[in-house]
């Protein structure tokens, strides 16, 4: 009987501990993306939104890149700057009409720091914290992330980069997409931070280069919510088995959660603002989201 008893005992243990470390391991793996650091609270691709997500325990930093006129890498989600966000160096505000007209790609970053983009209430997201700031160099922004989490000892997180480039603009609001690569892969390597670091597009082609240049960077396969093909077929058009398959939430489905995890594949979709849809792409399998509010789904 007492042998009997220390068994059930230890099986408990065993139990316990076993069933402690797999929440361990869960919570370590899953990852918890800050959108453009966390857009739904502070302003879009800032040092500001990047430092707040931080603080919200994100586990990767989400962030778009541009190139300047003076091959810069900035923070920026359009190669141009965005009525939504901007406000002119004169203080002015402009209008829809005009997104497009103040082209990055043709401006020296000594000009781009001039124009403000944390100012402007967001028509979309209200709880934005409104304070001045300018989009910064990847550089500037690496090591203001870098330095804080060494001074405030948070634990290393990863960079989730986008590309954004199109085929019908090369040339026009960027550089083609061997530049583009090579740009942005000297900051990177020049900071030291390879293996945390996700390149991520819609761009195939900038996949396609970064695989053949820098085939241990971690790649990500955007895919829009109206890309309906299949996606064996958006795999093979890109050449190779990307680290991660990022769609539109809407299309996620508990056998595309299969297929990504059958081909090696992790799958992140975007994004997720939400508690009820969260809680849904969980039960699919997902293996981490990209949210604009980190805090609402923490």
């Amino acid at each position: 009987m007492k042998l009997l008893c220390g068994a059930i005992a230890l099986l408990c243990v065993v139990s316990c501990h076993t069933t402690k470390s797999s929440v361990i391991d869960m919570q370590h793996t899953f990852d918890l993306e800050g959108h453009r650091g966390c857009r739904g609270l502070m302003p879009e691709n800032t040092v500001a939104a990047m430092l707040h997500a931080l603080d919200l325990g994100v586990t990767t930093l989400e962030m778009d890149a541009v190139i300047t006129q003076d091959s810069q890498v900035i923070l920026s989600h359009e190669p141009f700057f965005n009525h939504e966000i901007a406000t002119r160096p004169d203080g002015t505000r402009f209008g829809a009409a005009d997104d497009g007209k103040y082209n990055i790609y043709k401006m020296d970053y000594s000009e781009v720091v001039k124009w403000d983009v944390g100012l402007k209430p967001h028509p979309r997201f209200p709880d934005q914290v409104k304070q001045p700031a300018v989009k910064p160099r990847l550089t500037d922004l690496i090591d203001s992330v870098e330095n804080y989490i060494r001074v405030h000892k948070l634990k290393p997180v990863d960079y989730n980069i986008e590309t954004k480039c199109l085929p019908g603009t090369d040339n026009k609001f960027h550089p083609e997409p061997e530049k583009f690569v090579q740009l942005l892969m000297d900051v990177i390597i020049a900071r030291k931070i390879e293996k945390r670091v996700i390149i991520q597009s819609f761009d195939i082609r900038t996949l396609k280069t970064m695989h053949a240049k820098y085939p241990d960077i971690r790649t990500s396969l955007l895919i829009e919510d109206f890309d309906k093909r299949e996606i064996s077929v958006q795999v093979a058009a890109l050449g190779f088995t990307p680290s991660i398959y990022s769609p539109a939430h809407e299309l996620v489905t508990a056998e595309l959660v299969a297929y990504c995890h059958t081909h090696g594949m992790k799958i992140i979709p975007w994004t997720i603002n939400d508690k009820k849809t969260f809680e849904v792409q969980k039960q699919l399998g997902v293996d981490g989201i990209i949210t604009d509010y980190p805090n609402v789904i923490r």
